[in-house]
């Protein structure tokens, strides 16, 4: 590598280390004014603060990374036109590709990097800050899992299950209940087309109940409409918004192939599309940048 590449490729490094430091430090001041509160009323300590803010900046970097990028090239070509540098490599007959080149590969080493981040460190470090924020600051706890399209939620003694279309309405196709006893023998089943939440009463559409009369006996009741008072509330339900960003690379990909539902198959790939596409998006913005920027 001769010394204009070197150049060149350390300006890029200088500016785009200026910039990621210049989002990390804003992002960090809004997010701090807007949950220290949260923080304080729970009595938590500022190690406790300073380590959730602390493990957010490997998110902060995938997620202003391919911006980075493009402001960086931007940057180093607009110093260098000032200064009037880009002007006298012009005039000692250097080709545009060559003063371009270092630009490119610091764009591509960049990008490698972000995806070693999003691959390597981002799933530890998404996961708790997700913990610190849900279980220790609001302290909830998830008790459910969502797969194949389907919610599953355990309770002291019972268990639910049913799907739900839209998590801001209380509305639960193909309900399910079961309830247990102290030596885990069924004692109830419940189930429904349709559950609906509405002034603090379950109502449930055309379904069954089957309560246990025996070991081996059942008594079946077919309902159109009844209304249940179920320990659990929709707000209990809790389980952690934006799990993907949790997962590796490798992780999206494996999931997205074992999904056995279409409409989870669908959201998994679109997961992994999504994630893997945004990290590259910095190279191809700083690519149709360059030719602006050295006309």
């Amino acid at each position: 590598m001769n010394i204009l590449k070197r150049y060149i490729l350390l300006q890029f490094f200088k500016n785009i280390m200026m910039l990621v430091l210049s989002f990390i430090a804003i992002y960090l001041l809004i997010d701090f004014f807007e949950k220290i509160d949260n923080f304080m009323e729970k009595g938590k300590s500022m190690a406790l603060v300073g380590k959730f803010f602390l493990l957010s900046i490997p998110f902060i970097v995938e997620q202003m990374g391919p911006v980075c990028i493009l402001l960086a090239g931007v940057v180093t070509f607009g110093v260098l036109n000032h200064s009037n540098e880009l002007v006298a490599l012009k005039s000692c007959g250097i080709p545009l590709k060559k003063i371009a080149a270092p630009i490119i590969a610091g764009g591509m080493i960049a990008t490698l990097f972000l995806l070693s981040l999003s691959q390597f460190v981002l799933p530890k470090t998404v996961s708790q800050t997700n913990r610190i924020w849900n279980k220790e600051v609001k302290g909830r706890v998830s008790l459910g899992i969502y797969r194949n399209g389907r919610y599953y939620y355990q309770g002291n003694d019972h268990f639910y299950s049913f799907a739900r279309p839209d998590p801001s309405q209380n509305i639960f196709p193909f309900f399910s209940y079961s309830s247990w006893n102290s030596r885990y023998e069924l004692t109830a089943l419940v189930s429904s087309e349709h559950a609906y939440w509405k002034d603090g009463t379950w109502t449930l559409k055309n379904g069954q109940v089957q309560y246990a009369k025996g070991k081996e006996i059942f008594k079946t009741e077919v309902f159109s409409e009844r209304s249940f008072n179920f320990t659990e509330t929709p707000a209990d339900f809790f389980i952690p918004q934006y799990r993907s960003n949790e997962l590796s690379l490798a992780e999206l990909y494996t999931d997205a192939l074992h999904q056995e539902a279409p409409e989870e198959r669908t959201v998994a790939w679109a997961n992994f599309y999504g994630r893997i596409s945004y990290i590259l998006l910095g190279l191809p913005l700083l690519m149709l940048g360059l030719p602006m920027l050295l006309m």
